[in-house]
């Protein structure tokens, strides 16, 4: 076969080979390859950083990215005549993805977060709560839990004290108020949550 035919083949071939890469990539901006790649160039704003433990500090030992709602229900404001009503936040309900595109485990209320070997961890918020609004004004505040009192977490999430929520979208409460009592909205969000140990 021609030598020069055959060169002619590889480049094509490795210039077909990189536009793919290339759209793969692009692609994965979407995925929670993407999400969790960009949410490491994130600045985290101070009312949420971790403390600095010293002298052994911190070791991240999971990071997860959820795609689910937020769950909300109407309430009547006390006292109100007439009847008003406000929407309250019930729980999130979402996926777990890991920095492979596998779906993990789930998130939900409590709030908890488990894989789907039974790995699990429960917690709660500071007090005072530890929060940051998002730099997406249409998104849920960034927040700072720590493990939950009593609950033991497990598995991979073993010694784990904080759960960050940052990058993330939507998941805000409606803006028009509900009518009466009894309604629910999910509203889609996502966010990436980080898992973090203090060393001993």
């Amino acid at each position: 076969m021609n030598r020069h035919f055959i060169a002619f083949t590889l480049l094509v071939s490795l210039f077909a080979s990189s536009i793919f890469y290339s759209c793969k990539k692009d692609n994965d901006k979407n995925s929670s390859v993407g999400h969790i790649a960009e949410s490491e160039k994130l600045t985290i704003p101070a009312a949420i950083d971790l403390p600095t433990n010293l002298p052994g500090g911190n070791t991240r030992v999971a990071t997860y990215y959820a795609e689910g709602v937020q769950k909300y229900k109407s309430q009547k404001v006390g006292g109100s005549t007439p009847a008003t009503y406000e929407w309250v936040f019930v729980a999130p309900d979402a996926n777990l993805y890991d920095a492979t595109n596998n779906k993990v485990g789930t998130h939900g209320a409590g709030p908890y977060w488990k894989l789907s070997n039974g790995d699990s961890i429960y917690a709660q918020q500071f007090t005072p709560s530890r929060l940051a609004h998002s730099p997406d004004p249409n998104a849920i505040d960034w927040l700072l839990l720590q493990t939950k009192t009593g609950i033991t977490p497990s598995g991979v999430f073993a010694n784990v004290a904080y759960v960050q929520r940052i990058a993330t979208t939507g998941g805000k409460k409606p803006s028009q108020l509900p009518t009466t009592e009894g309604q629910f909205a999910n509203i889609p969000y996502t966010a990436v949550y980080r898992f973090t140990k203090i060393n001993q």
